[in-house]
């Protein structure tokens, strides 16, 4: 990688900090960046919650404590809790033999974007999931309950495709913790009230591949709002691969940064929202060949957590 690429990468790395993971842009706290750079609480984390520290289980029968409402998904493998019965929290697994790689994609759109929309604004990116089709990539799509709404026919195609599977990134895509790039924030009751009416959207979409798993927007989160959704029956899901596609303008650069960030075992984190991410597309058809050059196999979020 030359002088100027890796120079041009580290700067759009900086300067996408407040919009990491297409989840706002407000000045938020040091700690709540290092969240989302690193998938890690700012609370000090609990240790059998730690990424890949607990053992995967399957999900608790409906009815069962701890169990999700009944209709919420519950196939995919999850985590243990953590102590105190906190929710899970995964951002990649250790201790892979294979290399495999889980690129995984946030469908963004805030619960106050119906104008935007309406208005003309992309928040979707059907070229992304078709590209995805035709390179035969498995994919983890973290989807608002928004999104879901305002492209249910997309979120059906995508949530019966067998290449995907839907996670919830919340209904709303306001914070779970404050502060958090600007996002209004959700209190304990509220934010498991945002988790299950995302669930909902999906349903009513018609998707039937979802997962019990959850994005927090922003990628903020402390011991409190993993206790928010400790009766959600789902696992939190971070990343260890920040991929800068956020407001980027050179798919080469999110491309590199990419591909130097990944390890056996890694969760990358992406955007499928063409206003937000606009050469993500043109990213993926960089990255995907290069690292099956180099011996990496493509797998869903589930089949890491089930490894």
């Amino acid at each position: 990688m030359s002088v100027r690429k890796v120079a041009a990468a580290a700067a759009l790395s900086a300067a996408l900090t407040a919009s990491l993971a297409g989840c706002g842009g407000g000045s938020g706290t040091k700690d709540a960046g290092r969240e989302a750079r690193l998938g890690t609480p700012a609370a000090s984390a609990p240790a059998a919650s730690a990424p890949g520290a607990a053992a995967a289980s399957r999900s608790p029968s409906p009815g069962a404590p701890g169990a999700p409402p009944a209709g919420a998904p519950g196939k995919a493998p999850t985590l243990a809790p953590g102590p105190n019965g906190l929710t899970p929290v995964f951002e990649r697994a250790k201790q892979q033999t294979d290399k495999t790689v889980a690129l995984t994609f946030d469908a963004d759109m805030t619960s106050d974007q119906g104008p935007r929309a309406a208005d003309g604004e992309h928040f979707d990116n059907p070229q992304l999931i078709s590209t995805l089709r035709t390179l035969k990539v498995p994919s983890t799509i973290f989807m608002t309950g928004r999104w879901a709404e305002e492209y249910p026919d997309q979120a059906k195609a995508i949530g019966t495709d067998p290449t995907f599977e839907i996670a919830n990134h919340s209904y709303s895509h306001h914070a779970f913790k404050s502060p958090c790039y600007g996002l209004p924030a959700l209190d304990g009751a509220a934010a498991r009230a945002d988790v299950d009416r995302a669930f909902a959207a999906f349903r009513q979409a018609g998707a039937v591949n979802t997962v019990p798993y959850f994005r927090f927007p922003g990628g903020c989160y402390d011991d409190p709002a993993l206790r928010a959704l400790s009766t959600a029956g789902v696992t939190a899901v971070q990343w260890d691969v920040v991929s800068g596609d956020a407001f980027a303008k050179d798919p080469d650069a999110v491309a590199e940064q990419v591909l130097a960030g990944v390890r056996p075992g890694s969760v990358v984190v992406m955007h499928c929202t063409r206003s937000a991410a606009p050469v993500t597309e043109e990213a993926i058809r960089k990255i995907v060949p290069e690292l099956r050059k180099r011996g990496y196999r493509f797998v869903k979020v589930s089949e890491l957590i089930g490894t």
